[in-house]
């Protein structure tokens, strides 16, 4: 059985399966949560932190934390940041 695809019994090759052959009841998601991450986070609601992302760094408060995404408040806007993407967090 394959670790990865446990629903699959045999593997298959993506470039042998067209969109059309797909049905969306065949897809899933796949996300990985870490339940760490995500209690850190929630601990930090309302303060301001600093997020380095694999795309640079952010700062703002954080406003709201979900199993896969932190919302931070930037003085007139608001980000959605994916927790899959932070390398590290600093409390401001």
């Amino acid at each position: 059985m394959n670790v990865l695809y446990p629903y699959h019994t045999s593997p298959v090759n993506p470039s042998q399966v067209s969109p059309s052959q797909v049905s969306p009841s065949q897809i899933q998601m796949v996300s990985s949560i870490d339940p760490y991450v995500v209690e850190a986070l929630s601990r930090l609601v309302g303060r301001c932190v600093l997020l380095e992302t694999t795309r640079g760094a952010i700062e703002g408060a954080i406003v709201d934390v979900k199993p896969d995404h932190v919302l931070l408040q930037l003085h007139s806007r608001q980000a959605c940041v994916r927790i899959a993407e932070i390398v590290w967090t600093m409390p401001l």
